[in-house]
């Protein structure tokens, strides 16, 4: 009787065991995968409904019409362009979250096809250690598709908080970003410098609101610098 006892009491305990490893496996591993897995399909949508949105305002745009396409990522998705810059008819291309690479593979619908007068490029921030791969390649088809196109080339944002160990690789990479601008004869923007406080070494705290992404102070500096250059590039002024 005892030693049956003994065989059940281990089969429990090994029942438990089994039991507590699966769900630990399905805990650490299943939930995050299906919640990663959802928050792709959400992406994913929203890429497809911007670039649907693209085309329709391609589609309606009236010739003649100086339009300038702001080109980037997250910084630029979320940027009230009719409000920092209401001299411009702007096109505001950005999707959160988009790489260099993103940004190439949809150059047509999101550029090439609005036939801007101008273009302002802010891109690399969500691929730091890549983004040379084909930074490149985005200014290849700028020119290629819309040689007559100013071209405005912003460098990366200082950045903060549990983000700020990236600027010292975000310098670095403001100094290819400037010689490729050059290289291609476009115009460069420094939006690191004016965003960055020496004494902290990081973004100025009013400027971001979680040490990526702008406040509104944040981008009213952006613009002012960005102005500058399509001033020039334009001949218009604020």
């Amino acid at each position: 009787m005892k030693k049956q006892l003994k065989i059940i009491v281990i089969m429990a305990a090994a029942l438990i065991l089994a039991v507590t490893a699966f769900l630990l496996v399905w805990f650490l591993y299943a939930v995050p995968k299906r919640e990663e897995r959802e928050f792709q399909r959400l992406v994913s949508e929203y890429r497809a409904a911007k670039l649907a949105r693209y085309a329709e305002e391609n589609a309606a745009l009236l010739p003649g019409e100086d339009h300038v396409v702001f080109l980037g990522d997250s910084l630029t998705d979320g940027c009230a362009l009719e409000r920092y810059y209401p001299e411009y008819k702007t096109l505001n291309r950005g999707i959160g979250g988009d790489k260099t690479s993103d940004l190439v593979d949809r150059l047509k619908v999101s550029a090439y096809d609005a036939h801007p007068a101008a273009v302002v490029l802010l891109i690399g921030g969500n691929n730091l250690g890549t983004m040379f791969d084909d930074y490149e390649e985005i200014l290849k088809g700028l020119q290629g598709a819309l040689p007559e196109a100013k071209v405005v080339v912003v460098s990366l944002t200082a950045m903060g908080g549990r983000f700020a160990q990236k600027n010292a690789l975000v310098c670095l990479n403001n100094v290819k970003i400037k010689l490729l601008a050059e290289k291609y004869g476009y115009l460069y923007v420094d939006a690191f410098t004016p965003l960055f406080d020496p004494e902290i070494n990081e973004i100025k705290p009013e400027y971001t609101s979680d040490g990526a992404h702008l406040t509104d102070a944040g981008y009213k500096v952006l613009t002012a610098e960005v102005k500058k250059a399509l001033s020039t590039a334009l001949g218009k002024t604020a």
